[in-house]
This record gives C-alpha cells, sequence and structure tokens, in this order.
C-alpha cells in the first residue's frame, strides 16, 4: 500500500500522476488494456486503461451477483503554471521564461520558491506520426519567481499581480558569448540526453521543489503541493485495489481526469465522452454481450471526489452558518442549492448509511450564502451519466496555494470509504 505521501511526492505533474497510478496498479496485479483494441475480461477481473497520458481508468469485474456500476471520479491536475512555446527571454543580464497561469491559482504564494519542471517532452523518432514520449522533470530546483521588495513598490501587497510582468521565473545568468537561441530547449535536450533540434515539442508545467511534511504539536496536519486533488487520486487508487464489490454494483470504476482546474473541457477532461466510452468497451467485451448496459447505467451512482473548503481558524465568518467543514472531522459531504456540487438527497442518504455503518466520520457542508465556490466534476459528469451523484472529499485550508494544509485524519476517513464503495 502507497501512502499518501509517496503520491504527493511522485505526482509533479499529471503526466507523473498517471504513470505513478499505473505502477501502483501494476503492483497489485491489475491488467493494463489497449484502449484501441477489444477489452478481455474476466470475472473477478482487475484492470486500467491510459486512453490518453493524463487520464486513466481502472475498473474491476465482480462474480456476476452485482447490478449497477459504482463510479468513483478525480482530477489529475492542479494549479500551476505553464510553460508557454518559445519561452525564452532575457533582462538585465538574466534569463527568464515565459509561463502562464494554469487554474484559480494564489499567484503570491509562487514568490521566492525553489521550483523545478515536469510534465511531458516529444522527441523526434523515425515516424513523423509517433514521436518518441519522454515524462520529464528537471529533477532539482531550476527556477525561481523572485519578489519585488517593499521598499521599491510599497503598494504591491494591496494591487493585483501582472502575470505576464511579475510572476515569470529565473533560471540563469546570461554570460557574454553565449547563443541566445533556444537556450531552454537546450536544457531540456541536456536533461535527456538528446540533440536540442531533436526536441519538437513539450508540455511542461512548473511544481514546487520541497517535500510534503507533517505540521503541528501532534503531527495532525500534513502540508504539501497538490492535495488538491492527488489526495483524492490517492484514495481511488488504493480504494480500487483494497475495494470489497458490494453485491450492490457489478463494475466498480474509477476516472482519474485531466483539466479540471480550467473548465474540463477537453479530450481528457470529464467535459467529454470519455468514460461512457470506456463504459462502452466493458459493455462490447465478451464477458457483458450479454449484459444490457442501459438497465446498468440505471443503477449506477458516481462519486466525484475533490478538495472541501475546510472552516478557516482565521476567517470563520466565510463558512456557512451550519453546514461547516471542520478539519479533523472526517469525509465532508457537499450540496448547494445551484448544483455546483451534485449531491442529491438519494446519494446523500447512502452515504450517510455507508459511513454509519462502517464507522467512517463523516460531515456535510454548504458554501456560505452569497459565495458560489468551485465548480467540481460531478455536475459534469452526471451530465452525460445522469443517475444519482454525489460530491465529497477532504476539507483543507489554503485549497490552491502552492502548499494546502490537510488533516490526516480526514484522508484515512476518505480512504475507509473508497475501500468501501468500490
Amino acid at each position: 500500500m502507497a501512502q499518501l505521501t509517496d503520491y504527493l511526492k511522485n505526482t509533479l505533474s499529471p503526466y507523473h500522476a498517471v504513470r505513478y497510478a499505473a505502477d501502483v496498479l501494476l503492483e497489485a496485479g491489475f491488467e493494463k488494456l489497449d484502449f484501441t483494441k477489444d477489452f478481455d475480461l474476466k470475472k473477478k477481473g482487475r484492470y486500467f486503461c491510459v486512453p490518453y497520458p493524463t487520464a486513466l481508468f481502472a475498473f474491476t469485474v465482480s462474480d456476476g451477483s452485482g447490478s449497477g456500476i459504482h463510479i468513483a471520479c478525480a482530477h489529475t491536475d492542479s494549479p500551476t503554471f505553464r510553460i508557454k512555446a518559445c519561452a525564452d527571454m532575457k533582462t538585465a543580464g538574466i534569463r527568464k521564461l515565459n509561463v502562464e497561469p494554469y487554474g484559480g491559482m494564489l499567484k503570491k504564494t509562487w514568490f521566492d520558491r525553489p521550483l523545478g519542471a515536469a510534465g511531458t517532452v516529444m522527441v523526434r523518432s523515425d515516424n513523423p506520426y509517433k514521436p518518441k514520449t519522454v515524462i520529464f522533470e528537471t529533477g532539482e530546483p531550476w527556477f525561481i519567481i523572485p519578489s519585488l521588495a517593499p521598499h521599491m513598490d510599497r503598494e504591491i501587497e494591496e494591487r493585483k499581480l501582472d502575470p505576464q510582468k511579475e510572476l515569470l521565473p529565473i533560471y540563469a545568468l546570461s554570460n557574454e558569448g553565449e547563443s541566445d537561441e533556444e537556450f531552454f530547449i537546450s536544457a531540456i535536450a541536456d536533461k535527456i540526453g538528446v540533440k536540442k533540434e531533436d526536441v519538437l515539442d513539450y508540455d511542461l508545467s512548473l511544481y514546487l521543489c520541497e517535500e510534503p511534511v507533517y505540521c503541528g504539536i501532534n503531527k495532525e496536519f500534513l502540508l504539501a503541493s497538490r492535495i488538491d486533488n492527488i489526495a483524492s487520486v490517492a484514495a481511488l487508487t488504493e480504494g480500487i485495489m483494497d475495494g470489497c464489490s458490494c453485491d450492490d454494483n457489478d463494475l466498480s470504476i474509477i476516472a482519474l481526469f485531466d483539466n479540471e482546474e480550467i473548465g474540463s473541457r477537453t479530450k481528457q477532461g470529464a467535459d467529454s465522452n470519455i468514460l461512457n466510452l470506456i463504459i462502452d468497451k466493458i459493455f462490447a467485451s465478451d464477458l457483458y454481450k450479454e449484459k444490457n448496459k442501459l438497465t446498468a447505467i440505471a443503477g449506477t451512482k458516481i462519486l466525484s471526489v475533490d478538495g472541501a473548503h475546510g472552516v478557516h481558524p482565521n476567517y470563520p465568518e466565510k463558512a456557512d452558518e451550519t453546514a461547516k467543514a471542520y478539519m479533523g472531522k472526517g469525509v465532508v459531504f457537499k450540496t448547494s442549492a445551484s448544483q455546483r456540487y451534485v449531491t442529491d438527497p438519494q446519494m446523500g442518504a447512502v452515504l450517510v448509511a455507508l459511513c454509519e455503518k462502517n464507522k467512517i466520520e463523516f460531515s456535510r457542508q454548504a458554501n456560505r450564502s452569497g459565495a458560489p465556490g468551485g465548480q467540481t466534476l460531478g455536475p459534469i459528469i452526471s451530465s452525460y451519466l445522469p443517475v444519482p451523484a454525489a460530491d465529497l472529499g477532504v476539507p483543507m485550508l489554503g485549497m490552491h496555494s502552492v502548499k494546502e494544509t490537510m488533516c490526516i485524519k480526514d484522508y484515512e476517513a476518505l480512504l475507509k470509504l473508497m475501500k468501501v464503495w468500490l
């Protein structure tokens, strides 16, 4: 069993998140399926496929006694800075990199930190239609986003930052006589051992070069990057490996999507037909050819697993008057009149009953009226699969900061629920 900190250390980008989850599943005896081919399935089989490099779907087949499908979804991406194409810049004798914010990040938390870059690099091969893919990471701090001293701008704490000017990382001195042409590409090529001209493209983002740490007198808190939403990725992956495949379901599926932080409207995002395609391929297999997909969908239930806003001790007035997500009180079930959280009464009742039966601590949360909060995977997925669904997750502080805070006790409650559900 991999620990949450193992996931956080090894998921520097969505590409890394999928690779690590795949490695964990393979080690647990799951079989990797080729998305481009027919699925050959067996009763009590354990499978996964990676239709895109940043999205993974795993499922387990029961002995055939169940009826519906239990699905749990999370996302592999987190707010960060994406490195643009043609990113080389130079000012005042210092080389900079052109980047852009990805997702609704707390930008000021990225100042003056040791940063690396991770993602994928596409390298030339003999076949132009099939370039070589390299999962890339610098492995050490290459970048710093330096802040401006308050002596030089007395208003800097109050005013809005200009990301195109003030949030560009520096990474080298510009020494006299050095070529300015594609300096960053040359550094990537040197790192992976190829020629500069063979680097055809990349998808890279910044990450914090600091490992997760436990904090507090009793070490109750975990401080780390990407808790949103790698904590959910970890709980789902570990959950499906140890799941009980209860009598209610014939199939258990986890769906790890990308691009939730920017709206999910991509081929690998939840606002696509990819989950339906996976289910279609399962029901097209010989094992399921005698079963009716539409009947199975009618018995399906979905969990959207993402972070929740914990009650902030310095801003308690930001929480709802009654439906509060306290840190250390277990998994949080989220509701919203606007359906930004999709929990319906049927699924709310199911989750409460499951937690009570299995002695899992939980709480109920709604956003304070007038504060809509962020939208999750739940409303998107249930629009493609119109079945009972719920939004839930672990409460955290500093959501979308470069370092977020959670209570490890809450993750343990979520993990226990995922093992019951899957």
